[in-house]
């Protein structure tokens, strides 16, 4: 097991606990939408690509849960990376996609002004998130790359 520096206490902080949840949630949700249609870059994925995209995404945000969990410093570097890409993704999805194509796919109605304001909600929140993981950022002092 990877020591700690001597600078650095291994009490964790309570935002890095509500992070270290958060990002095992994500995981969990994003599993579970194994199988259903996804926005990505304004392409509506379906099917087989969908089920591809879902697998590395669910991948990916275990190795973010991971590494939180392991505090490493690379995963602080990740974090920030894998936040701005879904700030890009839910800006040209907002652009590209009319809400036509999701209620064809998703086979109902869609409000427009609602799509917008969650949308914008959410990359208000991911900002927010974003700010909390740079803030946490001496608490991630594993410079080990390996999560195990």
């Amino acid at each position: 097991m990877h020591q700690l520096p001597d600078s650095v206490s291994d009490h964790r902080t309570h935002q890095m606990v509500l992070l270290t949840g958060l990002y095992l949630f994500l995981c969990v949700m994003t599993i579970t939408s194994y199988g259903q249609p996804i926005p990505v870059m304004g392409i509506m994925l379906e099917h087989g690509r969908a089920e591809v995209f879902i697998a590395i995404d669910s991948l990916i945000t275990l190795y973010l849960f991971l590494g939180l969990w392991k505090r490493q410093v690379i995963t602080w570097h990740l974090l920030l990376a894998y936040n701005l890409f879904e700030v890009i993704n839910i800006s040209i999805n907002l652009w590209k996609l009319d809400h036509l194509v999701l209620e064809r796919v998703l086979e109902r109605s869609v409000d427009p002004q609602g799509l917008l304001l969650s949308n914008i909600s959410t990359i208000v929140l991911i900002g927010w998130v974003s700010r909390m993981i740079w803030l946490q950022r001496p608490q991630f002092c594993n410079r080990s790359p390996y999560l195990f």
